[in-house]
């Protein structure tokens, strides 16, 4: 070691880690899309597809306006376009592998083009031959062919190629069947022989494949029914085998035509789930018809992405761009306060006309079978999730680290901080974590296992608000008097 005269400095670790905040909103969104309206459609199969924009999300996973067959685009529609929040991560599920049916058309040729009027075509399987099919003809030498803004193909013929005396051709070609997705395929799973997830099933490879923790799960469109839910619910518990979001669920508004049916309806179908938020009937804008859980979902996000991505403030009684309330036939539904109050006493969520359309409910749908806070409120039970998701992201980094007092004090401190920091911004009401000698016996330590207890408390929702109004006859009386005088 060198001879040292003088003043020295040295400097050790920062014992507080900045933590990695978990985008607590993110949807994660199951369905179908047009793929083929996309340059690539398998490569929009089965995998997790993140969206940031409008155009991100057509030119990855394609748009229709028949959201009955493409559910997915109605999601699209809701988020880029009516609410303004990103991101979205897709799963499609539709693949041309297994959901096609064949197609062909005689067609004569107007004016150099013709118009294949088949929705669903896939282009890379387009076969376009003389009217006898004998002769077959060559893409881009002997026709240019493209989607118009219908979604239809256009067979164009080139003026130097073999078609250009040809009146009238033959077209073989695969159509994209939407129809032939069932619950199974939504719901997914894993296919050893392949190696591949599909469907649900590839909740848990958003995090490995995007590195963003799910915050909300939906299936609009298939979550009415009780096989799909309950999967959903299942893939918000333990994501990677620690993550935990909240999913987004809808009733069956073609057989529930009344509010009043709507509980029965939950309770029966076991939309019980602290982890779910149910939603009844659905929303129109225009002709456009949402179900109820995209519409809960992108406001909760846009909510989110306007504090800070702190899940600490309720959607509800937020403005939603609507102009009513619709059963699956396009009935209106007209809901007083009271009537949405009978479903948000049963842990539904809907939407009234207030002073404008607003998405109406804080309760989850363990309510009123729970009235523990943390499983009862949408905003505290997402504040717990997001938590503890941001605390696994962030001390990650400290597994495998020596069991000593140093690791321990910089959870302590850097967790404390955090808290307070919220605290101080009145997104919590307070958080503070401890490391208790009791929780931790020398047999734990000696396998390795450290424990802390944190306690939180967030806001709940100010949900009901009264003022006692009475009359004051003193104040009548003065002012008589003062006015005589």
């Amino acid at each position: 070691m060198a001879y040292q005269h003088g003043v020295y400095i040295q400097e050790n670790p920062t014992s507080i880690i900045p933590p990695l905040t978990a985008n607590s909103g993110v949807q994660v969104v199951v369905g179908k899309s047009p793929i083929h309206l996309t340059a690539n459609p398998s490569e929009a199969v089965n995998k997790p597809i993140i969206a940031y924009s409008w155009k991100e999300a057509v030119d990855n996973l394609g748009y229709s306006e028949d959201w009955k067959s493409y559910n997915l685009c109605e999601v699209m529609d809701w988020n880029f376009k009516r609410v303004g929040v990103a991101p979205v991560i897709f799963i499609n599920v539709l693949d041309p592998k297994k959901h096609t049916a064949a197609g062909t058309e005689t067609q004569a040729i107007d004016n150099g083009e013709l118009t294949i009027e088949t929705k669903g075509v896939l282009l890379d399987t387009l076969a376009v031959k003389s009217q006898d099919g004998v002769t077959s003809y060559t893409k881009n030498t002997d026709y240019t062919v493209a989607f118009n803004d219908g979604g239809f193909p256009v067979v164009s013929v080139l003026e130097d190629g073999a078609m250009a005396t040809t009146n009238e051709l033959q077209l073989e070609f695969d159509v994209l069947d939407p129809s032939l997705v069932d619950e199974a395929d939504i719901i997914g799973g894993y296919d050893l022989a392949i190696e591949e997830y599909s469907g649900m099933e590839l909740i848990g490879q958003v995090y490995p494949r995007l590195g963003i923790v799910p915050g909300l799960i939906l299936a609009p469109g298939y979550s009415h029914k009780i096989d799909v839910a309950t999967v959903i619910d299942a893939k918000s518990e333990l994501i990677n085998g620690s993550f935990n979001c909240m999913n987004v669920l809808d009733i069956d508004s073609a057989t529930v035509t009344s509010y009043q049916e709507a509980p029965s309806w939950k309770n029966n179908n076991a939309y019980t789930s602290n982890r779910s938020i149910v939603g009844w009937p659905k929303v129109k804008i225009g002709e456009n018809m949402y179900w109820m859980s995209t519409v809960i979902a992108g406001l909760t996000s846009y909510t989110d992405a306007r504090n800070d991505s702190v899940p600490y403030v309720s959607p509800s009684n937020k403005p939603l761009p609507i102009n009513g309330t619709v059963l699956a036939d396009g009935t209106e539904v007209f809901l007083d306060q009271t009537q949405a109050n009978f479903l948000n006493g049963n842990g539904i969520v809907t939407a009234i006309n207030i002073n404008g359309w607003r998405l109406w409910g804080n309760n989850t749908a363990a309510y009123p079978s729970t009235t523990d806070p943390k499983d009862r409120f949408i905003a505290i039970r997402r504040v717990f999730d997001w938590w503890g998701n941001t605390f696994i992201l962030t001390y990650f980094q400290k597994v495998d680290e020596p069991s000593n007092y140093r690791l321990i004090e910089s959870v302590v401190d850097s967790e404390n901080i955090r808290g307070n920091g919220f605290q101080a911004r009145g997104q919590i009401a307070g958080a503070r974590i401890e490391f208790r000698q009791e929780d931790n016996p020398i047999t734990n330590i000696l396998n390795g296992r450290i424990q802390f207890i944190q306690k939180i408390a967030a806001f709940p929702p100010a949900e009901n608000i009264v003022n006692v109004l009475e009359f004051d006859p003193t104040i009548l009386e003065n002012a008589l008097l003062g006015g005589g005088q």
